[in-house]
């Protein structure tokens, strides 16, 4: 079975004209590379939220108005992706945001694209890791990773005690991303208002561009996800 995610080439990204004895780039190529960039990134879903479903709890009894917009963009993920669109979740603790941004996460893996998955004091700690001696990868060649993947997931945006390293941090992450035309899902506890003034308007600003923003409001869904069979 080919391994090419468009059932197009042999998993190499070429395409073999036997004929003619040449090779043309296969159209999954661009995404052969962007694995391959992503390889040293978290791309895999949390044991928690592996079979998270639209038909499974918590988000089967979620409301119908918060979870349209998370089900069209997955009918749309490819051309979402493509275009650089992502979503932008916020409401209190436990309201399912990072179980419907999971389902993004999750729909994009499934499509062969790829993905990195962070809480964002993760994320930090992965950046201070860059400057140990002895570390395996530096803080470019981590930004340029984290700018190149098709999906960049942050969960608990604004949740780490803020600085002005950490505010540069996170604004170099999203304007490469921003740059780049690259997709991303974030979810935060924060209203818009808290957020500006926990992360800086400038990034902020950028996401707003960038995201499509989905309030969740309502009870803390969290026993219906531990009780879930």
């Amino acid at each position: 079975m080919s391994d090419c995610v468009l059932g197009i080439c042999d998993g190499t990204g070429f395409v073999v004209d036997e004929a003619t004895r040449t090779a043309a780039p296969c159209r999954c190529r661009a995404q052969i590379i962007s694995r391959r960039k992503a390889r040293s990134l978290s791309a895999v879903i949390p044991r928690r939220y592996k079979d998270v479903s639209f038909d499974r709890n918590p988000v089967a009894q979620m409301p119908e108005i918060v979870v349209r917009p998370v089900r069209a963009y997955i009918r749309g993920l490819d051309q979402n992706l493509a275009d650089g669109r992502g979503l932008w979740l916020f409401g209190n603790v436990g309201t399912g945001k990072t179980t419907l941004a999971m389902l993004v996460a999750k729909a994009a893996l499934e499509a062969g694209h790829s993905v990195a998955i962070y809480s964002m004091p993760r994320l930090l700690n992965e950046i201070r890791r860059t400057y140990d001696e002895g570390s395996d990868s530096s803080y470019i060649q981590l930004l340029d990773r984290l700018a190149e993947v098709d999906l960049l997931h942050i969960d608990d945006v604004g949740a780490e005690k803020s600085s002005a390293w950490v505010l540069e941090q996170l604004y170099a992450i999203v304007n490469a991303r921003y740059e780049a035309e690259r997709s991303m899902t974030i979810t935060t506890n924060l209203d818009l208002e808290a957020l500006i003034e926990q992360i800086g308007h400038r990034t902020v600003s950028r996401l707003k561009e960038m995201c499509e923003a989905i309030p969740l409001d309502g009870r803390d869904h969290r026993p219906l996800l531990e009780h879930s069979a």
